[in-house]
């Protein structure tokens, strides 16, 4: 186009057969076939008609589009159309329209009631069109620029329009994509609506103003009509504020100084961050509305206007957002995440000098031998876990350089002390303290199942009070604040050889709940309980006598029939073992005393007695008679005897069992192999049983153990007398059954003196193992459950703050998204990166929820109807795109947003002359709105004016036809959006 002082030009369709000819005739037809093709399929052919859209329409209901791809010779293009969804097809009222009835396009460019909508195609703002469709090119393509190939797009649709009888107008895009031109048509019976634009850089001097405005649009109309019929006017005009003054966000910043000089307990170790490093509102934006005006009662030219943000009677506002604002526990979780591409191990992050300067230290094997085989001292220091723990660090320590270490000493004591508050000197209550009281935070049951507490169960996390949780966040705190990757690794080996000597000094891990690893939480967590396990076995182990570990194991609980009838268990039996040669082991560690110390406690009488005196059966191991049953062959009672309690496992150790089992196969080898393999339970229960029932049978075993599998059934004997048969049931009578062979190998021995199923020695140094050789990649991931879960309690608890509602739903989206994606054993990284992304959008919402209300002064609690005013207003523009101001600038709103502009209208009076100069550029100054030297708002950023009339066009017989001019001026943008309508049958 021309530039700023040249006539308005409008692109105008050319003669349609002059312009056919200038092409391949076959090309076109081809192209105006596939347009009829395809408007055809979208049954768009013929009259359309509807009702006058509602009241903002157009942005509460729901736009629907459908492309497809056409092509002009080897130009591709995309035909798409764009229409408002209809709640119900109207049938109503079709055989009332009459033939030669406008076009609905032709009705929609009259209508008022959706004029300047906030959240619609541009097409829709600047035509007001509630259906349309759009031939642009392809993706790939070069803009139409040349005005010869935008005649012959042109003539091409009004071909296509006219064979199809199509009333939707068609548009076609062009010059380039980024300046929105376009021009299309609307034909209908005997009328038809050119749609055109002009775009210019700059804003013309002489259509700076309404009046220029006006007269462009009475000069294209051409209405030869004297008094020409009124011209509807709709005017809105923009106001931006950006520089807020005294009204800031309120976020603040955290306490670095105390967290760098270690000052830092558990509280605020325990608590993620939370809210934006800047504000996250940008702008304000202000829309000013006239909508019914006519040209006598408003004056806007060159020299004076009446436009008046104050006196419009229309206010609206939205908020632009800051684009991805920097916000703190966002930051949190994604610096924390990208620590799953790391491939490099603990060693290879803090270097291998501890192990070089140990081997130095070692390096004289002269004195190997004499080191080994001379006594050593065992000193007995005060046995407490802070020395234990002091211990732990001195060891690893004195071969890593202070300035190695990325976490000093301050900052580490800081953190293992809120990791394991047992370690301190002056609670010396907590220093025994057992882990289930620990780990509920004070809580009962009850109240542990809640929803927020059962969160970890959703996200198979860990309990928000247990130690791995609090882990996760140190973990995320130090890698965020103190030195990334280098500092985790550096908490972890600390953390790790903390583990250690708390196994090998017998001292609880705090923060665990008791019991076998739960299978509900993350892996990592069932280790550490996998350890405690370890550790309670083993204090149970070394306590003294038996006496006192028959009552530590019925504290800890025994098995009972309804526990144990279930069946055996899993074990780690080796294959082909027999059980009677398990006591050669090397492995073999026995709960009780031996037996030569056994035979030493026996009485010199009755060892002297011989071997009948030796041989006599003596019950052993009674835990409590079994209710009133006696045993089939004697009458002596049935006793529950003590058993062993299985094995835990952890959820890794129990699939790769199941894999075991799974492999050998469905053969009658394989299934006898599988049942021998899961027997050690069993077997152990049968050689209790014996031990504490001399003279029992395996029916007996069967009343206790399976009550299910002995048959016991009422007859009638041959006299008439009603007698009770008992018997094994089928199952247990198959050839080879498992339960038989297991009795017939069970020997009568207590549980104190058989072999452990569950070897604490073992499963600790394996728990061990596995934590030591855990890079900081998989840490991470072993953690990132604990901290997502950690992250929505966060964004819960803000939220409650705030109650807003499209928070609150959408965070139970995140959860249930992430519950299905943590259960997985190896989620996919991109998935979680999602899961992320939305916190941190959940995370915006609420800051900018607090922005705004600092911003509008409203306070929580504060009862009012302004504040309640308020306190909507806000939320709207949370949920809306745009928010009418209530009262426009004499509403409660309307008066903080008339400060604001002001405060910031004052602020700029100390910028540069010039800059203020270039600021209030323009016409807008025509008039100060405040009546002084100030104004109180600053020019408009964007001017909308819109005009509509309804003339005979071209001739004065022709008939009265809707004409409409859209106009948005702006500092670097000038835009005539016209569109024409004329009467083809009387011209």
């Amino acid at each position: 186009m021309s530039g700023p002082g040249a006539p308005i030009r409008f692109c105008v369709c050319a003669g349609v057969v002059t312009v056919i000819y200038l092409c391949g005739k076959l090309c076109v037809n081809r192209f105006i076939s596939r347009v009829e093709e395809v408007l055809n399929d979208w049954k768009l052919i013929g009259s359309n008609f509807g009702k006058p859209p509602e009241k903002g329409e157009y942005t509460s209901r729901t736009w629907d589009e459908k492309s497809r791809d056409i092509n002009f010779a080897d130009f591709r293009f995309s035909i798409t159309h764009h229409y408002l969804k209809q709640e119900c097809v109207e049938s109503e009222g079709r055989e009332d329209v009459e033939e030669d009835a406008f076009p609905l396009a032709m009705q929609d460019l009259l209508c008022m009631n959706n004029d300047f909508p906030p959240r619609a195609h541009c097409l829709v703002r600047w035509y007001g069109v509630r259906e349309f469709v759009v031939i642009s090119p392809g993706a790939n393509c070069e803009a139409i620029i040349s005005e010869s190939k935008c005649n012959l797009l042109l003539s091409s649709v009004s071909i296509a329009l006219a064979n199809t009888g199509c009333q939707v107008p068609v548009f076609v895009q062009i010059q380039q994509k980024w300046r929105k031109m376009y021009s299309g048509e609307c034909q209908g019976p005997g009328v038809r609506t050119n749609f055109e634009m002009v775009h210019l850089r700059k804003v013309p001097s002489q259509y700076n103003h309404l009046s220029g405005l006006l007269d462009v649009f009475k000069g294209k109309i051409g209405c030869p009509l004297s008094p020409l019929p009124p011209i509807n006017i709709a005017i809105r005009f923009t106001y931006i504020l950006q520089d807020w003054q005294q009204y800031t966000w309120p976020q603040q910043p955290p306490d670095f100084d105390g967290l760098l000089a270690g000052e830092v307990g558990g509280v605020e170790f325990g608590k993620l961050p939370f809210g934006p490093c800047e504000d996250p509102i940008s702008e304000l934006h202000l829309a000013t509305t006239w909508p019914h005006l006519t040209e006598g009662i408003v004056v806007d030219n060159d020299v004076y206007s009446d436009l008046d943000p104050l006196q419009a009677p229309h206010w609206s506002v939205r908020v632009r957002k800051a684009d991805n604002p920097q916000c703190l526990l966002g930051d949190f979780l994604m610096e924390f995440f990208k620590l799953c591409s790391q491939k490099e191990s603990t060693e290879e992050i803090l270097g291998r000098n501890s192990v070089e300067e140990e081997g130095k230290e070692n390096s004289d094997i002269t004195q190997a031998l004499s080191k080994l085989t001379e006594p050593a001292a065992v000193p007995i220091p005060k046995l407490s876990v802070s020395n234990m723990v002091h211990s732990a660090r001195k060891r690893i320590r004195r071969h890593r350089r202070l300035d190695q270490s990325p976490l000093s000493n301050d900052m580490l004591n800081s953190i293992l002390l809120y990791l394991f508050p047992d370690a301190a000197v002056d609670r010396p209550d907590l220093t025994d303290a057992k882990s289930p009281q620990s780990s509920s935070g004070g809580k009962s049951e009850r109240d542990t199942e809640s929803d927020d507490y059962n969160l970890f169960n959703l996200l198979k996390s860990a309990p928000s009070h247990s130690l791995t949780f609090r882990l996760a966040l140190c973990m995320c705190l130090v890698n965020f604040y103190h030195g990334g990757v280098r500092a985790v690794a550096h908490l972890w080996q600390e953390f790790v050889l903390e583990m250690r000597y708390r196994w090998e000094n017998n001292c609880l891990v705090y923060g665990l709940a008791a019991g076998p690893p739960d299978l509900r939480c993350c892996l990592l967590h069932q280790k550490l309980q996998m350890l405690n396990c370890c550790i309670e076995h083993k204090r149970a182990r070394d306590s003294g006598s038996g006496r006192d570990r028959k009552e530590a194991a019925s504290e800890n609980g025994i098995l009972s029939p309804t526990s144990t009838g279930a069946g055996p268990t899993l074990s780690e039996t080796p294959l082909g073992k027999p059980w009677d040669s398990w006591s050669d082991s090397e492995d073999e560690f026995f709960e009780c005393l031996s037996d030569t110390e056994e035979i030493k406690d026996v009485p010199a009488d009755r060892a002297k007695g011989g071997a009948k005196e030796v041989g006599r059966a003596k019950p052993e191991g009674r835990l409590q008679p079994h209710g009133k049953l006696t045993l089939l062959n004697t009458d002596e009672p049935l006793y529950v005897p003590v058993t062993q309690e299985p094995a835990p496992m952890t959820e890794d150790v129990l699939e790769e069992q199941s894999e075991v089992l799974a492999k050998l196969g469905t053969s009658a080898e394989g299934a006898h192999l599988r049942a021998r393999m899961q027997s050690a339970c069993l077997l152990s229960d049968m050689e209790s049983f014996k031990a504490a029932n001399p003279g029992c049978s395996l029916e007996d075993f069967v009343r206790w153990y399976s009550p299910r599998d002995y048959v016991e059934e009422e007859v009638t004997d041959d006299t008439g007398q009603t007698v009770v048969l008992s018997d094994l049931s089928a199952r247990m009578k198959i050839p080879g059954n498992m339960w038989v062979e297991a009795w017939e190998t069970a020997k009568a021995t207590p549980a104190r003196r058989q072999k452990r199923l569950f070897d604490d020695t073992k499963e600790a140094e394996r728990v061990l193992h596995y934590l030591a050789v855990q890079k900081p990649a998989d840490l991470v991931r072993h953690l990132l459950p604990c901290v997502l879960h950690a992250a929505m309690l966060k964004v819960k608890e803000e939220e409650a703050s705030e109650d807003i509602h499209s928070v609150r739903k959408a965070l139970q989206q995140v959860i249930s998204q992430a519950s299905k994606l943590l259960r997985h054993p190896s989620p996919d990284c991109r998935k979680l990166e999602d899961i992320i992304n939305q916190i941190m959008a959940l995370e915006a919402i609420v800051a900018r929820a607090r922005s705004l209300k600092a911003k509008f002064g409203v306070v929580k609690g504060d009862k009012g109807e302004d504040s309640e005013d308020l306190e909507k207003f806000v939320s709207s523009l949370l949920e809306e795109p745009e928010v009418a101001v209530t009262g426009a600038g004499r509403g409660p709103a309307g008066t903080i947003i008339h400060k604001l502009f002001g405060s910031a209208q004052r602020a700029a009076l100390l910028a540069p002359l010039e800059e203020e100069a270039g600021r209030a550029g323009g016409p807008e100054n025509r008039k100060p709105m405040g009546g002084g030297g100030v104004p109180d708002f600053p020019p408009p950023a964007g001017r909308e004016i819109l005009l509509r009339t309804c003339v005979p066009r071209p001739a004065p017989y022709s008939r009265a036809l809707p004409q409409r001019l859209y106009c948005v001026l702006m500092r670097e943008d000038f835009r005539l959006a016209g569109a024409f309508s004329s009467d083809t049958s009387f011209f």
